[in-house]
């Protein structure tokens, strides 16, 4: 077998592809969290304590 024909063999388990939609949905996960935090929360939280330049 060549190298190449057994890396297409392990990149086309199950595994690999569940662990690498995994990471993609993981980061956009992430990006989602962000926003709500630095656009929706931090903005409400700064309201509260009186703060209107800045977080």
């Amino acid at each position: 077998m060549s190298l190449l024909s057994e890396f297409k063999e392990f990149a086309l388990k199950g595994n690999v592809i569940n662990s690498a939609i995994g990471v993609i949905i993981g980061g956009a996960f992430g990006k989602i969290t962000t926003l709500l935090v630095e656009n929706i929360m931090m903005p409400l939280f700064a309201a509260l304590m009186g703060r209107t330049h800045g977080f």
